[in-house]
């Protein structure tokens, strides 16, 4: 795109986020290939290795990329009429009735903020424990303590504040210089692994068919189930692709595409990462019993047979890990810069201000983001097993919130979608229903605990920290949105005659709402 047409989409772009209600604050930067996040590769893999091994990490692999693209493209037709760095909680007020809008925008919104904030904290923590299991490599018998751990994951935390704070103008570069890491470091393990399989090789039946699912102590079935946690872990943050949204060019036409191709594009990322591990795996046992519970660094060095070249491959991806923690810092950011610009959060005057001496970084939303998660972090030093939870958490609170402006716009007959820039045509109701029930699967999944006998360690306590969340969120409901009239229709109309609307008609009241959004609060001062 040249620098003329660029010029024009920009100012076509903040028009359109001026009839969205709101103000072009950010500079757009970003293009399509700045936008294609994918997290965690080496998500842990010691979990597929207690559901069943290779079959879980193969097939399973398939599976839920599958189930998730259906989200993935419900998620993306909505983004491509609502272009919003708000997200899912503005696309569920646009898409509700006068009567549940405000509600259902503002459980959406506070979903949102605990998801984000706890998938940031699993990417940073779970980087940390890649250099603990790193480390581990030269220092087999060293045991991290929580402090120790901790600590590192205030180093990369710090590093990732860096680049988002005051590299915010070249994170963009970053992000095509991470493309191109990954790209290259999974051609590289590809290489070498399959070169080198000093733990042995495996054949295809054993490769692609082998599955044991002892160690979760769960029945055969329900062991492959559990072991798809860590793929679900790794398609988690595709909706917060939207969360950039007011710094991409062309937002209704790169958005969508980002977001639906993202899937696709990490499926095969994955898969050529995969593939290799599976046919020189070393023994599943030996890898589960690593104390740290990241057992990649064990694993490469075993099947490099050497420290070097486990360290080498690696390093690769610890590079992944951190460049990622880079990337979800940014868009955690972003999204709660959002919803603080909505009033929804405390102090929002002060957290819904952005930073024109460094390149229109939101730096008291970045810093609030980062605050939360370092505070979290210091539940790891009382107890692993509760701090783990937050990443079952982070997908279940981010599922939710995806789930429900999809449930919505289902529910409405999809009346809203057939002007979408991004229509799914006839297939929408069937990709809708799918992703849906996919959704509330994996929230199933991820309230149970990946072994039993449960004991206090295995316990797993994200159904708990998910049901708090939410008991906070309803309270501080309570105590200031009740009194909100953020866009409040005036007509009176019932939600039975509301339902009855035209499509002309809802397209008016739609206009009425674009018209009163900027003379609008969250709630009443």
């Amino acid at each position: 795109m040249g620098v003329a047409n660029e010029a024009n989409s920009d100012a076509l772009a903040s028009e359109g986020l001026q009839k969205l209600g709101y103000t072009q604050e950010m500079a757009r930067s970003r293009g399509l290939f700045h936008i294609l996040f994918t997290y965690g590769l080496a998500a842990p893999i010691a979990t597929s290795l207690i559901g069943g091994g290779p079959v879980v990490m193969i097939w399973g692999w398939v599976l839920v990329s599958i189930l998730t693209e259906t989200l993935a493209l419900s998620l993306a037709e909505i983004c491509s009429k609502y272009p919003t760095s708000a997200g899912a909680y503005y696309w569920c007020f646009r898409l509700a009735s006068p009567q549940t809008r405000l509600l259902l925008s503002w459980i959406n919104g506070w979903l949102t903020m605990v998801g984000v904030w706890t998938i940031a904290l699993s990417v940073t923590f779970g980087t940390a424990q890649l250099a603990v299991a790193g480390a581990g490599i030269f220092l087999p018998d060293w045991v991290a303590t929580p402090w120790q751990t901790y600590l590192i994951f205030l180093a990369v935390t710090a590093i990732a504040c860096i680049f988002c704070i005051f590299f915010n103008k070249y994170l963009p570069t970053i992000d095509i210089i991470c493309a191109i890491w990954t790209a290259l470091g999974i051609i590289v393990i590809l290489v070498a692994l399959s070169v080198k399989a000093a733990a042995g090789r495996h054949s295809a039946a054993y490769a692609l068919g082998h599955f044991d699912p002892s160690a979760s102590g769960w029945t055969p079935g329900w062991s492959f189930f559990i072991g798809l946690l860590p793929v679900s872990y790794t398609y988690a943050a595709i909706g917060m692709i939207a969360n950039m949204a007011e710094e991409v060019h062309n937002p209704s036409e790169v958005l969508p595409r980002a977001i639906s191709w993202s899937i696709p594009i990490g499926f095969l990322t994955g898969l050529i990462f995969l593939l290799p591990i599976v046919f020189t795996l070393p023994d599943a046992a030996t890898l589960i019993a690593v104390s740290s519970g990241q057992p990649i660094g064990v694993m490469f060095t075993l099947i490099m047979g050497s420290e070097a070249g486990g360290f080498g491959v690696w390093f690769i991806i610890f590079g992944i890990g951190m460049f990622c923690a880079i990337s979800i810092s940014c868009a955690a950011s972003r999204a709660t810069w959002a919803f603080a610009r909505d009033k929804a959060i405390p102090f929002h005057r002060h957290f819904s201000k952005i930073n024109p001496h460094l390149y229109d970084v939101p730096l008291n939303a970045f810093l609030l983001s980062t605050i939360i998660q370092v505070l979290l972090g210091l539940i790891y030093l009382g107890s692993s097993a509760a701090f783990n939870a937050f990443s079952g958490v982070a997908v279940m609170c981010l599922g939710a919130s995806y789930a429900m402006p999809v449930a919505i716009s289902l529910l409405n007959g999809r009346e809203d979608m057939l002007d979408a820039p991004f229509a799914l045509g006839k297939w929408g109701t069937i990709i809708n229903t799918i992703a849906l029930l996919w959704i509330i699967f994996a929230i199933v999944l991820f309230s149970m605990p990946s072994v039993i006998p449960v004991t206090t360690v295995t316990m797993n306590y994200a159904s708990v920290v998910f049901i708090g969340f939410g008991a906070i969120s309803a309270v501080w409901y309570i105590i200031r949105a009740r009194s909100c009239h953020f866009i409040k229709r005036k007509s009176g109309i019932s939600h039975n005659q509301e339902k009855k609307k035209s499509m002309t008609e809802r397209k008016i009241d739609n206009e009425q709402i674009d018209n009163k959004i900027l003379e609008q609060d969250w709630y009443k001062k």
